[in-house]
């Protein structure tokens, strides 16, 4: 990635941590697009350059992430299927660049309910299934890379990238369905290894 795409990425990055962070603070309808704008270092227009909206700054976060997650599958070949997956998705679902710089609020259970309010919101949800759609799709493409299969053709890449997703999903509603009582790491392991045992490599 040359000089000015990574400046693209992390300007993008910024601004959807900065959606999420002040959203889980405030509540979606008390941040404008302004303070979006503010927070991440840069003019209200240049957000309107890479996002249409807050609730696609907000859904960008989970896309970029398990996007990565694909791009990182397809950089371990030496590893098994699964192995790999499951090492792309701890890593990026793992504290970021962005989280570190301007870590949420203090009090953990305050920050769990925020987001659980945030991904609660009726303008947010359409983003977050159109940001899921297409994640599982390059996961699949990254499955059927590794596998040598057809992703035209094969059911088993489409398989597994849903069951990815569904992973992915179901341990992050668990972790914030009780309290943040367990890690999301240990949740993401603990589902992938289950799906693993039972959807082998072809």
């Amino acid at each position: 990635m040359g000089l000015r795409e990574r400046k693209k990425a992390q300007t993008h990055a910024a601004l959807s941590w900065a959606a999420v962070r002040l959203t889980v603070e405030r509540g979606f309808d008390k941040v404008k697009v302004e303070d979006i704008a503010e927070a991440a270092g840069v003019s209200p227009r240049t957000f309107n350059n890479y996002f249409s909206s807050k609730a696609e700054a907000i859904a960008f976060r989970h896309l970029d992430r398990c996007l990565r997650v694909a791009d990182e599958v397809r950089e371990r070949p030496g590893e098994p299927l699964w192995d790999a997956i499951t090492g792309s998705v701890l890593r990026q679902f793992a504290p970021d660049a962005e989280a570190i710089a301007h870590p949420p609020v203090a009090d953990a259970a305050q920050w769990t309910e925020g987001v659980r309010v945030m991904i609660a919101e009726p303008a947010l949800r359409g983003e977050m299934l159109r940001a899921g759609a297409t994640a599982e799709a390059e996961i699949a493409a990254a499955v059927a890379e590794r596998t040598g299969g057809d992703l035209e053709q094969d059911l088993y890449p489409h398989l597994v990238a849903s069951a990815v997703m569904g992973a992915v999903n179901t341990a992050i509603a668990h972790h914030l369905r009780t309290d943040a009582a367990v890690p999301v790491s240990r949740l993401l392991t603990d589902a992938l290894a289950r799906i693993a045992a039972g959807l082998s490599t072809p």
